[in-house]
């Protein structure tokens, strides 16, 4: 009997996920699932996309987001993702979950918290948020961290300036192990802001214990991405070999002019240590960084825009020094007055984002926030660009080694079964790009523009994006964890 499908992609230029050499051919779905690959003229489908000159991938996958709370108001408020491809979003980052985290009505989170939180907020458990997800499903698949500021203003409340007490650290230890239990991957820090810069190295060892047993992993910004990088990433590696689990480093950097091309240090002492123990990293294709509007941190040599402000938002889009001529006063002092406040900052090299892209150990995410007025361009660009910029026009990447970066190394590490790849019986996450044509189109100055070149996105065998079109509508999303390496 002739093999019958849901939908057929005929002639697809298919690049596997693993790196392996494109090939030309056929894909089958059937429900959910990837059922055929290769010459299927003898089958049928109910409906057939014909590929012929396009590339066909595993959707991508961004490792690292804070979309928490964009996963939960509905298929518009992830158009940023799916319009480029993506097809899995991983929450939790930098410290910062939206569970366990409850916020009073008309309160405001302590920063960085309030980068997915505001008043409202209401998860008393990962569990609850887990519900929440499955009862509001997103277009895109969701994976999450639990994030230690969050666990640290759950139990220490606002007195979180100060390492934690025994007690403190036995209440976040069993909320990460609840966490854990109830669909959560693993536990993120967020050691360079000021929640959580005051817990020790020891502190985050003891809370992080739970992990071991879970088979779940530690992902980090580390304290310090400018002049004690180095000594970041060995306590870094230092946590990890004494939990006895995988660690990733977040948006791996080498930040301000006095650091620029220390990469060729800090990618040395990686790879080095990955002889001995799990470790990898994650990057975004920009020099530019994007966070809370921290005063005390700035410098007049790195250009900063506003991406939002609270007491400000008539200067949202403008360069912080702009304001402050505007103001007549320094940089500092006008950021004081812009708090609460978003900012991008260029603080790093292009050649420093060039070999740390090109590095084994690396994978792609974009680092988006989704709620910032005007954001960085990565919300909406940031996969396109990899294939479009540093794929097509500079020849850093292959275009095999770029889709590897974004999805099956990508679904690898971080546990995700049957996602990632192009092989009967994995799920069918999928992109269907112009290889010629595909490029980001979101700028600095205007953020918000929807990239070129993505054809079509399926997640789990539905259609979520059509060129052209946009939006479909549809919220085959769910949460999905990290399947234990035993």
């Amino acid at each position: 009997m002739a093999l019958r499908c849901d939908l057929i992609i005929r002639d697809a230029t298919l690049f596997d996920g693993t790196g392996a050499p494109r090939s030309t051919g056929d894909l089958g779905i059937t429900g959910e699932r990837i059922v055929a690959l290769g010459d299927l003229g003898g089958a049928t489908a109910d409906r057939e996309v014909v590929a012929t000159g396009k590339a066909l991938a595993p959707g991508f996958i961004d490792s690292h987001t804070h979309d928490d709370r964009a996963v939960l108001c509905g298929p518009g408020c992830l158009a940023c993702k799916s319009s480029q491809g993506v097809t899995t979003v991983v929450v939790g980052n930098c410290g910062v979950s939206l569970a366990p985290m409850r916020v009073a009505p008309g309160e405001r989170p302590i920063p960085p918290l309030d980068l997915v939180a505001e008043g409202g907020t209401a998860f008393d458990s990962f569990g609850d948020y887990a519900e929440a997800v499955r009862r509001h499903p997103a277009a895109v698949n969701t994976y999450a961290f639990v994030g230690h500021q969050t666990l640290r203003y759950r139990v220490m409340g606002n007195d979180v300036l100060r390492p934690a007490r025994d007690g403190e650290i036995a209440r976040m230890r069993d909320l990460v192990a609840a966490a854990l239990a109830e669909g959560a991957s693993g536990f993120s820090t967020g050691l360079y802001y000021k929640p959580n810069m005051h817990a020790t190295t020891e502190e985050v060892i003891a809370v992080a214990e739970p992990l071991r047993a879970a088979g779940a992993m530690y992902v980090t910004h580390m304290r310090d991405e400018a002049d004690r990088v180095c000594a970041s990433i060995e306590e870094t590696l230092k946590i990890g070999r004494r939990v006895g689990v995988p660690v990733h480093i977040s948006h791996h950097k080498c930040s301000m002019p006095e650091n620029y091309g220390r990469s060729v240090q800090t990618l040395a002492l990686i790879e080095a240590a990955a002889t001995m123990q799990e470790v990898a990293f994650d990057m975004y294709p920009y020099p530019a960084g994007s966070t809370v509007l921290m005063p005390d941190r700035l410098r007049e040599d790195c250009r900063v825009i506003i991406t939002w402000s609270v007491p400000h938002p008539e200067m949202t889009g403008k360069d912080l020094a702009e304001v402050a001529r505007g103001w007549n006063t320094d940089i500092r002092a006008a950021a004081e007055r812009l708090t609460p406040a978003g900012a991008i900052t260029f603080q790093m090299d292009e050649e420093d984002v060039r070999r740390i892209m090109a590095h084994p150990l690396s994978i792609i995410g974009s680092d988006g926030i989704p709620h910032d007025a005007h954001p960085h361009p990565r919300l909406w660009g940031t996969f396109p660009r990899v294939l479009g910029l540093y794929v097509r026009q500079l020849g850093l990447l292959s275009l095999e080694d770029a889709i590897h970066k974004m999805t099956g190394r990508t679904a690898a590490l971080f546990g995700m079964v049957d996602r990632g790849v192009l092989r009967p019986g994995a799920y069918a996450d999928l992109v269907l790009f112009d290889p010629h044509r595909v490029i980001d189109r979101a700028t600095f100055e205007e953020p918000l523009l929807e990239s070129e070149g993505i054809e079509q996105v399926w997640t789990n065998g539905v259609p979520i994006w059509i060129g052209g079109r946009g939006l479909t509508g549809a919220t085959p999303g769910r949460l999905i964890r990290r399947h234990r390496g035993d």
